[in-house]
């Protein structure tokens, strides 16, 4: 026969410990962000609708996907942040004087 093993605590000791096991359980738990998104995802990050742009750009070499299934197909999400940080352009002032005369 298996021995059960019982445990006494006082009820005080019992429910200090239970509101510290929830208040453990209770603790906001930070978020990774997925590396790999769906392709509804990365069309939407890259403003564009259409799935022929996106292969197009895949196809290209200008983001990285995997596909770990024949109909799945994730893209990288840093790939595409770095694929339109490529597209930024700064913007500058105009020199004092040559703003008087716009």
């Amino acid at each position: 026969m298996n021995n059960i093993e019982v445990i006494c605590m006082q009820s005080d000791a019992f429910y200090k410990l239970l509101e510290e096991v929830i208040a453990h359980f209770k603790k906001p738990v930070a978020e990774v962000p997925d590396t790999w998104i769906s392709a509804s995802e990365a069309m939407a990050k890259l403003k564009i609708k259409s799935k022929t742009t996106l292969q197009k750009l895949r196809d290209e070499g200008q983001i990285r996907f995997t596909q770990p299934k024949k109909k799945l197909i994730l893209y990288d999400i840093n790939s595409i942040n770095e694929y339109l940080n490529d597209f930024v352009y700064e913007s500058f002032e105009l020199p004092k004087a040559e703003q008087r005369k716009v």
